[in-house]
């Protein structure tokens, strides 16, 4: 049976998108057999994009992320999501919260809901103070997966992004490297002024690609697959990677007048 030029160009569309998101993921961190046939399932039924942020891998494990989950609730032209506080579960002294949220994937659904909590014990140091916006996000994110049926957890659900404030492992001089080149701390930081990046949210995404606790656990090859990673995204599509790293601002706080 011949497939339609429409059938055929979704193929090609495919079969591109899932080669760029294997070559990227692979730039972040080795992975089996069965993370590539998971990572071709989550191409081809949801058009998730590596390069656009809105896939990560941690630890050999594939996480969405708030945005890929916003960007398939547009393409799929979902009607709505509601989201309110569970005030007999919040304590605002406490900086506890709890949100439920419900997405509506068309005007006639009942609606999916999906709970979110947050506190000081289970957010990064990174959001700390903000626990009612993660709070939020993680509602959403449960809301939209149960809504679309994707069984990756949400990179925003985990809790366990490190604090920033360390530095990047020291680098052996008599390591691995060839000696021709800067050492990888240097090109970092020329990439980081070179593209205007934020340094500080760098060391957030370079904590979470690493997929370690902190910056001093991770390895040499990993600092320097992030180096690379960065500085092909940021020549790339500096857009795209400022969206990707802007995912790790703390969200300002709202004054009260």
């Amino acid at each position: 049976m011949k497939l339609s030029k429409l059938d055929t160009r979704s193929v090609l569309n495919f079969k591109r998108l899932l080669r760029e998101n294997i070559r990227l993921a692979k730039g972040t961190a080795p992975f089996s057999r069965r993370a590539t046939d998971l990572l071709a399932s989550i191409t081809r039924d949801f058009q998730f994009s590596f390069k656009a942020g809105e896939l990560q891998i941690i630890n050999g494990n594939w996480y969405v992320t708030h945005t890929g989950l916003l960007r398939l609730a547009r393409r799929k032209r979902c009607s709505g999501i509601h989201v309110e506080a569970v005030d007999s579960l919040c304590d605002s002294g406490a900086n506890r919260f709890v949100l439920k949220a419900t997405v509506f994937p068309s005007k006639g659904s009942s609606g999916f809901v999906g709970y979110g909590d947050a506190d000081p014990s289970n957010v990064s140091t990174l959001v700390r103070g903000a626990e009612m916006r993660v709070a939020e996000t993680r509602a959403v994110n449960r809301a939209l997966r149960k809504a679309y049926g994707i069984g990756l957890c949400s990179v925003e659900e985990i809790g366990t992004m490190p604090n920033t404030g360390e530095k990047f492992p020291p680098q052996n001089t008599n390591g691995n490297g060839n000696g021709t080149g800067p050492k990888v701390r240097d090109r970092l930081c020329q990439i980081i002024r070179q593209h205007k990046l934020d340094a500080e949210l760098v060391k957030a995404y370079a904590v979470d690609f690493c997929g370690t606790k902190t910056l001093r656990d991770a390895t040499r090859e990993q600092v320097e697959n992030f180096v690379q990673q960065l500085a092909d995204w940021a020549e790339k599509d500096r857009n795209a990677l400022v969206c990707q790293l802007n995912s790790y601002a703390v969200p300002k706080q709202e004054v009260v007048a």
